[in-house]
């Protein structure tokens, strides 16, 4: 099941809206096939799996980090393909908990085909997190990333504009842009740092990520590259109000304007399907800056944090990464539970579950 994990890993940017699935073929104690979703619309793990097994997948045991599908929609149910294959078994990460993809264990077990379900569950779902939050949520799986010193900073205390962690840290933030629907920064970011958003150091996503700013005055600049570059890549900036000489020339320049009375409110309009995306925004990654990322925190949005830590103490006067989150008593702090640790060069990424 771990190989299968990480045959669906593969897929990082290609699959969405489907989720990153992988699967093996066993059979006598040896694997004789493995596959993995390579791409949206494309055949799924399990049929690439068995094309690879061939012959030997008669009487094979199948491990799928995600339940077979049992729907008809780009591609034949994936249950259908086990079965007429000759599979003795399917052992499955966790079921699929959509309506349409559903199901696929059963109409196994009804064909006599053996069935289990539950190893390495919790890792399979943290893979498409954004996935299984679609189903029931209101607003996209956000994911606040950080970059910050030692002692908690994001610039020195004059504002200079330099990278805090290094090059291959740099590399895995494109990574992540990748893997979501949009990127997301507030103003002030658009103003101090004039940022692309896009993803340029990564293997490129099937569907670039929608570029977002929160600017409640639509005081994004004209010649920003978020704007100028509104038209090749999707630009929304997030106002109070779109009837006004501001929204107006942006829209002009090709950036959607929405207008939304909350933060609660905004994210509630980015993952509609259709408004920003066909399918809305079901991942969100946000980059800051401070203000946005307190607000964020503040108000109980926030799924994932993420926070790359360079080697570096920045001193007094520096700008905190969190000076706008409200403040808490020591007694009532909540502590975060660790879900992944890893190190690019000398900084150190940490991924926290809220």
């Amino acid at each position: 099941m771990l190989r299968a994990l990480d045959l669906a890993r593969l897929g990082w940017g290609q699959t969405a809206p489907n989720p990153m699935v992988g699967a093996v073929v066993v059979r006598d104690g040896a694997v004789v096939g493995e596959g993995h979703h390579a791409r949206y619309g494309e055949p799924h793990a399990e049929v690439v799996a068995l094309r690879a097994a061939g012959d030997r997948a008669r009487g094979s045991t199948v491990y799928v980090s995600l339940e077979p599908c049992a729907h008809t929609g780009k591609t034949p149910p994936c249950a259908d393909a086990l079965i007429a294959a000759g599979v003795r078994r399917v052992v499955a990460a966790t079921a699929d908990p959509s309506l349409i993809g559903r199901g696929g264990l059963s109409r196994l077990a009804a064909a006599g085909v053996q069935t289990e379900v539950g190893i390495e569950e919790q890792a399979a779902r943290e893979l498409n997190a954004a996935f299984f939050h679609a189903i029931t949520a209101a607003r996209p799986w956000v994911t606040l990333k950080m970059a910050l010193s030692l002692d908690g900073a994001t610039t020195d205390s004059r504002g200079t504009k330099r990278w805090i962690t290094g090059e291959s840290s740099r590399r895995e933030v494109h990574r992540l842009r990748a893997g979501a629907d949009a990127v997301a920064v507030g103003l002030g970011t658009v103003l101090a740092d004039d940022p692309a958003l896009t993803v340029r150091v990564a293997p490129a996503p099937r569907v670039p990520p929608a570029r977002v700013v929160f600017d409640r005055r639509a005081r994004t600049p004209l010649d920003s590259q978020l704007v100028r570059t509104a038209r090749e890549m999707p630009v929304v900036v997030i106002a109070e109000a779109t009837e006004c000489d501001r929204a107006r020339a942006l829209q002009n320049a090709g950036v959607q304007v929405l207008a939304a009375v909350s933060l609660d409110d905004a994210l509630r309009q980015l993952r509609q399907p259709g408004r920003v995306a066909p399918h809305g925004v079901r991942s969100l990654l946000v980059e800051g800056g401070a203000r946005l990322a307190g607000s964020l925190w503040g108000e109980g949005l926030v799924d994932r944090l993420i926070i790359f830590q360079a080697p570096l103490v920045l001193g007094a006067g520096a700008a905190n990464a969190f000076a706008y989150a409200p403040g808490v008593e020591l007694a009532s702090a909540r502590r975060m539970r660790i879900i992944d640790r890893r190190t690019f060069d000398d900084d150190v990424m940490t991924t926290y579950a809220l």
